[in-house]
């Protein structure tokens, strides 16, 4: 008898085989290289951007953030070098609390 298969070709969280597995299916990975994992995280990206852009979901943030923690780890970025960095942009340019738009600039 052949198996019903579903082809993804899509960056997953860590345990999400398992979980496929335990629900009596075969999961099918590839651990990633140094550049296709960027590539991937990047497309990762993306899609958690639009997912968020579609459902205004706090749980889309949630999953935008941990795409950005992967980024940074694979960029040796830790943190708390990633926070002094927003907080050192943060407080030269400000951060977007007064909801402003800027309209025109004029010479």
């Amino acid at each position: 008898m052949k198996r019903n298969t579903i082809k993804y070709e899509k960056l997953v969280r860590d345990k999400i085989p398992e979980i496929i597995e335990s629900s009596g299916k075969k999961a099918i990975v590839e651990v990633l290289n140094a550049q296709k994992y960027q590539k991937y995280l990047n497309i990762k990206l993306k899609e958690e951007m639009q997912e968020y852009q579609e459902s205004d979901s706090v749980e889309e943030l949630a999953d935008l953030v941990e795409v950005i923690y992967a980024l940074l780890d694979y960029k040796g970025v830790t943190l708390e070098q990633f926070e002094k960095i927003r907080y050192d942009k943060f407080v030269q340019r400000g951060g977007f609390r007064k909801r402003l738009l800027l309209k025109e600039v004029e010479e």
